[in-house]
């Protein structure tokens, strides 16, 4: 099933018919074309023939699944924006720690607006706007904000855009402790009735791909910060 693209390609992977069909509906409405595709083989297929602007990946398919695709993905170099939707807890647990790669993730069942709302806005964080000169550094970590490029002591780290903006958020403002709420707000630009997992998720992707340099604190029962220095 597809759409012509007005504002670009979604590929929707999703094997229930019903959620698919209502993901189109709504990602048509704000101006995407969209192309559904239930298998995981054949979606990784059309992400490279297509080359969709974003991708909404089911993480329980048959098959290929959504992490094994998201990776597949990111081990060839292609870092189109991968929003995860999830149908139960436990798979959301098995994110956690994991370096996949993802830009955002949505827990079963889901508001087809919020799920519109949130492609726009892993898109708008893909693009950026032009930003001023401007270069942090903690810890072990030099973050290059005008070329979005991040450094483990001399060795250069690949991020996606969320991870990025998530990081220079955080030593952009030394040692000042952010709740996960505080987070999901002034990086996702979600409420935070959206759920914040999802910051707990991305952190511990950062420190993953960062190592023994990351900057990042858990603070207990409040949230996280980044040390300075």
């Amino acid at each position: 099933m597809t759409t012509q693209p007005g504002r670009g390609l979604v590929l929707v992977v999703e094997d229930d018919p019903a959620i698919a069909e209502l993901a189109t509906l709504y990602l048509r409405r704000d101006g995407f074309g969209v192309q559904v595709e239930a298998d995981g083989g054949a979606a990784l297929a059309t992400i490279r023939r297509l080359r969709p602007v974003a991708i909404v990946l089911d993480i329980g398919l048959s098959g290929m699944d959504g992490i094994e695709i998201c990776r597949t993905l990111r081990a060839d170099g292609d870092w189109t924006p991968v929003l995860f939707v999830t149908a139960r807890d436990d798979e959301l647990d098995r994110l956690l720690g994991l370096e996949i790669g993802a830009d955002d993730y949505l827990t079963k069942p889901f508001s087809p607006r919020e799920l519109s709302a949130r492609v726009r806005t892993v898109l708008r964080r893909a693009a950026g706007a032009a930003p001023p000169a401007e270069t942090y550094a903690a810890g072990g970590v030099r973050v290059d904000v005008t070329q979005r490029r991040v450094w483990a002591a001399d060795t250069e780290v690949t991020l996606t855009s969320t991870e990025f903006d998530l990081l220079t958020h955080l030593v952009k403002r030394p040692g000042q402790v952010f709740s996960r709420e505080q987070l999901l707000s002034s990086v996702w630009g979600y409420a935070a009735s959206a759920g914040t997992r999802t910051v707990d998720v991305h952190i511990a992707q950062l420190r993953g791909k960062l190592g023994g340099h990351s900057p990042i604190r858990t603070v207990r029962g409040i949230g996280y910060a980044a040390d300075a220095g």
